[in-house]
This record gives structure tokens, C-alpha cells and sequence, in this order.
């Protein structure tokens, strides 16, 4: 069974930092690409970064760039979002996903974990 988990979420202030990480189980992780996606109340759910479990191959928003870093352990089987500088308007349900192409268009995404919330307040 295909699955999914992430962890990590929660409340932090403004400029503040969170590492999400997203465990996955019964996959073959080197074949697919690893996406963090978002959504906030309201909005439609949007991508964050993207990284190839082959070759580390990265993306970004704009929004996130120079302030967000996705990696990847593959031994774990886990892919982790570092968020620093985080701003107010960051705060969303984080979910993450696996896909057979590298990029944020959520509809090459093929499976998906129930997502964690992060919350940026002072």
C-alpha cells in the first residue's frame, strides 16, 4: 500500500522556522518526484517546491525561493521541507506528494499524505 505521512506542522511566529518531513511506505522513491503543495483557507491549493528523487533536480515557487529548501534522504524514504523567515501569509495546510514528473502542477501528482497545518502568528 501506497502511503504517505507527514509531520512537523505547527504554530510559529513570524520570521521563525519548521522542518516538515513526509515519510512514505511501499513506494520505489527513486522513481517518482516528491512535491510539497499548500493550501490556505479560501485559496486553491498551490505548489511549493519539488525535488527528483534521482537525481535531487529542485523547484520553487517564487513566493518560497530563498527561504524554503526541499531535500530528500532515500535511505529514510523521506523528504523534508525546511521553511525559514516564515511570514503570516505562509500559513496553510502543507501536503506532500509523489509524482512521476518534477514541477508543481498538482495534477501530475498521483498519491497524497492528509497534510499538516502550519500556523504563522504572533
Amino acid at each position: 500500500q501506497l502511503q504517505l505521512v507527514e509531520s512537523g506542522g505547527g504554530l510559529v511566529q513570524p520570521g521563525g522556522s519548521l522542518r516538515l518531513a513526509c515519510a512514505s511506505a511501499g513506494f520505489t522513491l527513486d522513481r517518482y518526484a516528491m512535491g510539497w503543495f499548500r493550501q490556505a483557507p479560501g485559496k486553491e491549493r498551490e505548489g511549493v517546491s519539488s525535488i527528483s528523487l534521482s537525481d535531487g533536480s529542485t523547484y520553487y515557487a517564487d513566493s518560497v525561493k530563498g527561504r524554503f529548501t526541499i531535500s530528500r534522504d532515500n535511505t529514510k524514504k523521506t523528504v523534508y521541507l525546511q521553511m525559514n523567515s516564515l511570514k503570516p501569509e505562509d500559513t496553510a495546510v502543507y501536503y506532500c506528494a509523489a509524482g512521476s514528473s518534477l514541477g508543481l502542477d498538482q495534477y501530475e501528482y498521483d498519491y497524497w499524505g492528509q497534510g499538516t497545518q502550519v500556523t504563522v502568528s504572533s
